[in-house]
């Protein structure tokens, strides 16, 4: 298992499902040790609601969160070079978090995390398979870092 980095970005393609799952669960998995961010290609989405209700199962709190791009981020003053790592979750994440960190010395890994948008005859179904996202998200957090605090 790695150390904890000091600053982790999770990227995806909206910062509306994935990726904030992803920072939610981080935070409360490893306090607040580790500086935990997140962002999106694009941010033309909402927090998505079915990302919100199952993180809630797990006391994981996102109805706060507000989706951003890589390029609010920077305009809001989140510098990408100050990261020690960026976690994409998908593979239009990846390529971006790469194109814009050719120049810097950082570690760009992909996790494949399915995206559950559209999933889904009725409403258990979508909540089944933004829990199975969810469930992917913890696999990799606990296999990369190891068990919660």
């Amino acid at each position: 298992m790695a150390e904890l980095p000091q600053s982790v970005l999770f990227c995806c393609d909206h910062n509306s499902v994935r990726s904030p799952m992803a920072e939610g669960i981080m935070k409360k998995f490893y306090g607040t040790g580790t500086y935990v961010q997140s962002a999106g290609v694009k941010s033309d989405l909402d927090i998505d609601g079915f990302s919100i209700a199952v993180s809630e199962e797990i006391g994981v709190e996102l109805s706060r969160h507000r989706t951003r791009s890589f390029d609010e981020m920077e305009e809001w003053g989140d510098d990408l070079s100050s990261f020690d790592l960026v976690v994409a979750l998908s593979p239009a994440s990846q390529r971006r978090a790469l194109e814009l960190t050719r120049l810097f010395h950082l570690d760009v890994v992909y996790w494949p995390i399915m995206d559950p948008t559209g999933l889904g005859e009725n409403r258990e179904a979508k909540l089944n398979a933004y829990r199975q996202a969810r469930d992917q998200i913890i696999a990799k957090l606990t296999e990369t870092w190891g068990d919660p605090r």
